[in-house]
């Protein structure tokens, strides 16, 4: 038996709900699972409150062969490593930028003003 961790989908539409299971891995989404480790909420603000994992049984799973679905191991790495971003990063500071006016032509054998003013 094939066995993943992976998500299950609930809750309604356009307001998703995930279940972090371990899953036979012929079973479809929203089948029965062998074991519910977590949870995966995208609605929730604070991005390091949407996701809670039990890493022992995760650790377990993957000791005894289960293998991980790409979203959740992104999931879990993120929860190991506390590596969560509040909010995406600002743009760099630009300062404005400021024209300066052309100097005025001179025509060829003509002084620059300011050395006719002395």
């Amino acid at each position: 038996m094939a066995v993943r961790i992976r998500m299950k989908k609930i809750g309604r539409k356009h307001r998703p709900f995930y279940r972090i299971c371990v899953m036979d891995s012929r079973v479809h989404r929203e089948g029965k699972a062998i074991e519910e480790i977590g949870w995966y909420d995208t609605s929730v603000a604070d991005k390091s409150k949407r996701v809670k994992v039990n890493l022992e049984r995760v650790e377990y799973w993957v000791s005894v062969g289960a293998s991980m679905s790409d979203r959740v191991a992104t999931l879990v790495k993120k929860v190991k490593t506390n590596s969560f971003t509040t909010a995406a990063s600002p743009a760099p500071m630009q300062s404005p930028k400021i024209k300066e006016a052309p100097a005025p032509a001179v025509p060829e054998g003509e002084a620059a003003p300011e050395a006719a003013a002395e």
